[in-house]
This record gives C-alpha cells, structure tokens and sequence, in this order.
C-alpha cells in the first residue's frame, strides 16, 4: 500500500446514535460540506436506497449513483461521474465494500466525502485507506479520511448479526498491530507515532474491557467508536500500522489463497490471535492478551480457530507462511521470527489443540 499523506485527522463530525440519520440533512447543510447543497450520493445493496430516499428532501439538489460492488472499476466509474458532474461533497451510504468504493472515488475526484455506515464489520467506514477488488485479487489503497460520519444504530441493527460482530475482531487486532509496530521499533529502529499508536490502543481496550454484548446500544457505540478511532490513528500515522500487523498479513493471505473464506473482522481476530500464540510461545510475552482476545471472540460469537471458518491446519499453516508477502517491508512477529514449514505447522496445531472448541 503506498504510503499515506499525513493529514490532521478531525473529522468536522461524528454522530453515533439511534435516528441518527435523520440529522444526516442538517449536516449537508453545513457550509463546509457544500456550500450550495450539490450532493452526490452512493449507495450500495442492503439499505443504501432506503436511506437516500430518506434524506433526499432534505438537499437542495442530489443525484443517487449505485455502486457495483467494491471494486477498482466501479470507484473509477464512479469518480468519473462524480467529475463530470458540479457535485460539491459525496455521501457513500453502506456497508464497507460500498464505503470503500465511495472514498477511492471521492479521492479521485478532489471532493470531500461523508460516510454513512450501515454496519460495523471494519475499521474501513473512518480509515484513510480503500480495500478494492481488481482482476488479480484485492489491493488496499490509500484515500483521503472521509470528512465527517454518521452511524445510526437503527440501521446497524437491521443488518446481519454477523457483519456487526465482525467489526469486534477488527478492532481486537490493533492489540496485535501496535505491539508488531514496537517490536518494528525495537528491532528495526522503525518511527513510532504515539498518538496514533494510543489512539489505536485505546480503542482496543474500550472493546475488549465492555462487558455488554451487540444486542446493547452502549456495545454498538463503543464498537462504532472504536472504528473511527482506528481510522483517525492510521490517519495520524500516515500509514495502516497502527491498525495491521502480523494478523492483517494472516488476514491478506487467506483472502488471496483461500478467497471467501470469512469477512475481514473474522479473519483479523483469528491472525491477532495466533499472532498473541507465537509471542506467547516464543518470546514469552503476551499470554495473557492471547486469554482476552480468545475470550472475548468467544464471547461475541466469533471464530477462533482455522475450523471455525473451514480451513484445515495445513491450509491455515500456508497461509501464515504466505503472509509476509502480502505486506513487504513491514515488520511483524512473523518477519521477526522467520519460521519454516515445520515449525509454523507445529505452532498451528498448537493453537488449535489449546482453543479449539
């Protein structure tokens, strides 16, 4: 991914709560959006439409665009139009396929871009990057933060139950990029950005340390929270560190050998998981993080182990010695510990015999 432009992440606005998109319009409205109400709007599948028609009376002047998926020809697409058109701001409406198609687009057409999430499954509905699908696999690209978010509980509630607690292993996984980003540190003399490192630190903590579950509004805000922190972090660090290490590089590598295996949260709870296994038994540290996060995957219902999402151990093994590559030049406990075959298999069918079940 290429490196980020380092901007001041402070969004104009974040609201978190039920109805909250019935204000969505007040917030257009402000003049640091668009000055004369020319919105565009971008909707996915799912709700997206339901909730254009909702604030459209509230704009002076909008045109809905559907978005095809989240892919690099259809935020290209997108932007085009977006150009060609005398649009002042950009609402993406969605889940994160759709947020991520709307931020690349808006990136390409020089406008700010307001997300409206309509799930929590990842870090993405804030973050200054873009996970896009192309014809050789899925590229994570860099994009300007989106200049204000809305989440309204309402409408996190009516998406799958499976979607929202993913978002849970997303932010669990910080735990496991900000001690990579460290041990980067230590090792490499890698530059460390504290604030972002505390930013994404904080919102790992805020989750994981929440006794209620998603059913609750007091979970969902935090988890919402949570996500807009990781993505203000990796905005302040002008990279993803704050938020991807080793787990993200496991995460990677079973998208690209084992496509459609589970979601993005999933996949990054399960990596900052073993991650915590591989410090545990080699370093001697982290055993009581690696209890915590199992934990607390357990806890929302969440997969644990490669089984949990129809991986054998061989095929989990492969990919965490493929998950380097996907992330050249960044330091992790994986690069750190260089392991073979043998011995990555052996750390696999350890962690599964401790936790599986």
């Amino acid at each position: 991914m290429p490196l980020l432009t380092r901007m001041l992440p402070a969004p104009l606005s974040i609201d978190v709560r039920r109805g909250a998109i019935a204000h969505l319009g007040e917030l257009l409205a402000d003049r640091r959006i668009a000055t004369e109400g020319r919105v565009a709007i971008a909707v996915g599948p799912g709700q997206g439409d339901q909730i254009a028609e909702h604030i459209r009376p509230s704009l002076q002047a909008c045109e809905v665009f559907h978005v095809d998926g989240g892919t690099v020809d259809a935020a290209v697409e997108l932007g085009s139009r977006l150009r060609s058109g005398s649009y002042e701001a950009v609402v993406g409406i969605g889940g994160g396929r759709t947020i991520d198609a709307t931020k690349y687009a808006a990136t390409l057409a020089g406008m700010p871009m307001v997300s409206v999430a309509t799930n929590l499954s990842h870090d993405g509905i804030c973050s200054p990057t873009a996970s896009l699908e192309h014809e050789k696999g899925k590229n994570t690209f860099g994009v300007t933060m989106p200049l204000a978010m809305v989440v309204d509980l309402d409408y996190v509630r009516a998406a799958p139950d499976r979607l929202v607690r993913a978002g849970v292993g997303d932010v669990l996984s910080n735990f496991s990029a900000v001690d990579d980003w460290l041990l980067a540190g230590r090792e490499q003399g890698d530059p460390i950005d504290r604030l972002a490192l505390t930013l994404s630190r904080t919102a790992a903590e805020a989750l994981i340390y929440q006794p209620r579950s998603i059913e609750s509004d007091e979970f969902l805000t935090v988890l919402a929270e949570g996500l807009v922190l990781s993505g203000m972090a990796m905005s302040f660090a002008g990279s993803s560190r704050p938020s991807s290490g080793g787990d993200h590089e496991i995460l990677h590598a079973i998208d690209q050998l084992f496509p459609g295996t589970a979601n993005h949260g999933e996949l990054a709870g399960i990596g900052a998981a073993f991650c915590y296994h591989l410090r545990a038994t080699h370093l001697g540290e982290g055993a009581e993080r690696l209890k915590q996060i199992v934990a607390c995957l357990d806890r929302h219902g969440l997969p644990k182990t490669p089984q949990d999402i129809g991986l054998t151990e061989e095929q989990f093994a492969e990919a965490v010695l493929y998950a380097p590559q996907t992330r050249p030049g960044r330091y992790t406990i994986l690069e750190h510990l260089g392991l073979d075959e043998g011995a990555v298999l052996k750390a696999v069918r350890e962690y599964v015999g401790t936790f599986a079940g």
